[in-house]
């Protein structure tokens, strides 16, 4: 049994180095939080901007229309991506860097914990979306998607 899990696993590493090599190199993203992302965007290119991207995957922020400069969490969007969203957040803050580093700083600002990992998803979010989009220009499969089959 462990010995098809690892394949399994192997084999979807080995799919992720093809379809989106940057993706692995974001800190905390490991090959299944990859393999979701990639599967579940489907091609990145059909995105207009990081901000659609953003809504598509749950981690554009709601206003809050009581509050002045409030915004609430997104319930909303692609769940699966955000759950991977989030594993790759909280990754980052447990292993300390970058991620640990934005969230202190933002929790020495005022915000909450919540709050903070939520900007920090989003910064991922926006990471991300531009990680796909280059790896898929550079697969010239920016019409197609990642998942298009050479004739």
């Amino acid at each position: 049994m462990t010995r098809q899990i690892n394949d399994l696993e192997r084999q979807i590493r080995d799919r992720v180095r093809v379809l989106a090599p940057s993706l692995l190199a974001i800190p905390g993203c490991g090959v299944l939080s990859a393999a979701v992302i990639i599967g579940e965007t489907a091609g990145a290119h059909r995105f207009h901007s990081k901000d659609a991207y953003a809504k598509f995957n749950g981690t554009a922020p709601i206003p809050v229309w009581s509050a002045q400069e409030r915004v609430r969490l997104n319930r909303g969007g692609n769940r699966t991506v955000n759950a991977a969203l989030h594993a790759i957040a909280i990754t980052q803050v447990a292993r300390g860097g970058l991620g640990k580093a934005y969230v202190a700083k933002l929790q020495a600002a005022g915000k909450t914990r919540r709050e903070a990992l939520r900007l920090l998803r989003r910064r991922i979010s926006d990471r991300v979306f531009q990680v796909l989009r280059a790896d898929e220009s550079e697969l010239g499969n920016t019409a197609k998607g990642p998942f298009a089959v050479a004739a």
